[in-house]
């Protein structure tokens, strides 16, 4: 059989050699030092490119009504009049259509992971990048329409969720393509390169809804121009996305599940430890940025008077922003000191952020409220990065200590635990970012019902204490470490 190499040149088969139809590669042995100098780390790092790029804009799409919300009152849409003034109907309608890719996108990790083991990282990449355009020209054609009702935002909002479950499958793809000492690093990129789709559509949505406003007026008509041009502009990048994933983007044929990966992984309670783990910084991440524009603009209705500052969506951007460059530290200081330790600090941080916002709210002081959000996020891509690192690791750990104990092959125990790996990406994706709609719904229903979302925040301020605490109990106590999972210790998750 003829095969091309890493290199593109034909060869016989070799240890490193894909086939030519359908880019999969063969053989992929990455913790194999001469594997990964010989032309294993070039191609880990051009799939890590564009799978970056892919997952951005998957991002961009799922995070777009985070800002379209906080300009459709003016565009026309009498359902979000008011949202400038803290019109409590418009604000839970803006948390509602917000929320909805949340949740939508959250359900979708699920089976987007297992898609990568189905149809390999390179097929599942361009068709998961094309099914943006879905939502995209959804919106830039009902956007135009001054009679649409609300569900109908509401259906187009559930679809922007597939830009949500791009990541899972996006993280999972990686997480095979890199060796155990590099995967926080890498999987610290890719999740990163993805967030900052989420500070790059707060910054330049408002300033194309800013810049279409002044080409037409600043009038219904005039915004939905604006709106509709913001929208557009990422079609010819989500274009680009499928091609270069096609074009060059590989998939490893050892990737493949075995079935009883999967069932080991959900029924493993660290799975399910880890996806609530992830819910505290995953969850708040998303979550949040979800909402920043418009809790920026309810509490802080007075900004709108500045001027060009609400050209940068209120500063909102910020956010994502932070966090998105804070999470790949957050996976390398991991791969240094230990997932574990990071991840205990970083809620009990969160909880101290969270008490400076309602100081900010409480004083009406925006430059407080700003600086105590931008620190919350700085926390929480931290703490994305360092509970994926924590993983790979305790899998790795726990396969280890199986094959010991039974006699099994080290190395099928290894690529066993990647596979098992991969699934539970899946799965503590998917509840990660379902935390992300629960803490919408919790900021809706405390304004809603209780006037104020004092209490919803007070409330995620003891989750993030009861998060540490969980983070300690079961990866920090050097009991349970030694004896669960011994080399747990050895290798500071």
């Amino acid at each position: 059989m003829t095969v091309v190499t890493a290199t593109g040149q034909q060869s016989h088969p070799t240890t490193f050699e894909y086939q030519k139809r359908g880019r999969w590669l063969d053989h992929w042995d990455p913790d194999n030092a001469k594997f990964w100098e010989s032309g294993g780390a070039k191609t880990a790092r051009k799939n890590l490119m564009f799978s970056v790029f892919a997952e951005n804009l998957g991002f961009s799409i799922w995070v777009i009504w985070g800002t379209v919300v906080t300009s459709m009152g003016a565009a026309g849409f009498d359902f979000l009049a008011g949202l400038g003034k803290g019109n409590p109907i418009a604000v839970s309608n803006a948390l509602l259509l917000t929320s909805t890719p949340t949740l939508v996108g959250a359900a979708l990790r699920i089976p987007y992971t297992f898609a990568i083991p189905r149809f390999g990282g390179r097929a599942f990449t361009v068709f998961s990048a094309g099914m943006l355009l879905i939502p995209t020209l959804g919106l830039a054609w009902f956007v135009n329409q001054p009679g649409t009702p609300m569900w109908v935002f509401l259906l187009l909002a559930a679809l922007a969720g597939v830009g949500g479950g791009n990541f899972s499958s996006s993280m999972a793809n990686i997480n095979f393509f890199f060796p155990e000492g590099k995967k926080g690093a890498a999987l610290g990129i890719n999740a990163a390169g993805g967030n900052l789709g989420v500070a790059q559509t707060q910054l330049v949505l408002p300033l194309l809804i800013t810049f279409g406003t002044h080409l037409m007026a600043k009038d219904p008509g005039g915004y939905r121009f604006g709106i509709t041009l913001s929208v557009l502009v990422w079609v010819p990048f989500i274009l680009a996305a499928a091609f270069g994933a096609l074009r060059y983007m590989d998939s490893i044929s050892t990737a493949k599940s075995d079935g009883k990966s999967y069932r080991l992984a959900l029924t493993n309670r660290h799975t399910w430890v880890m996806a609530i783990l992830y819910i505290g910084t995953f969850g708040s991440f998303i979550g949040f940025s979800f909402a920043f524009p418009t809790l920026i603009k309810a509490n802080f209705p007075d900004l709108a008077k500045i001027g060009w500052i609400t050209t940068l969506g209120n500063l909102a951007f910020l956010g994502a922003l932070v966090g998105s460059f804070s999470r790949p530290f957050g996976g390398w200081v991991s791969d240094k000191v230990g997932g574990a330790k990071i991840t205990f600090y970083v809620f009990g941080g969160m909880a101290i952020a969270v008490a400076l916002i309602m100081a900010g709210l409480e004083l009406k002081s925006f430059p407080l409220y700003l600086l105590a959000f931008l620190l919350l996020f700085v926390l929480t891509g931290i703490g994305n990065g360092s509970t994926y690192r924590m993983i790979p690791t305790i899998f790795s750990a726990e396969s280890k200590k199986y094959a010991s104990e039974h006699g099994l092959d080290a190395a099928e125990a290894a690529a066993s635990a990647k596979r098992q790996a991969g699934a539970a990406i899946g799965v503590i994706g998917a509840v990660g970012a379902s935390g992300g709609w629960l803490l919408q719904q919790a900021l809706r229903l405390s304004n809603t019902h209780l006037h104020s979302m004092a209490p919803a925040f007070w409330a995620y301020a003891g989750a993030f204490l009861v998060m540490a605490t969980v983070t300690w109990w079961f990866y920090l106590r050097s009991s349970f470490a030694i004896q669960r999972v011994p080399s747990l210790a050895y290798a500071n998750v």
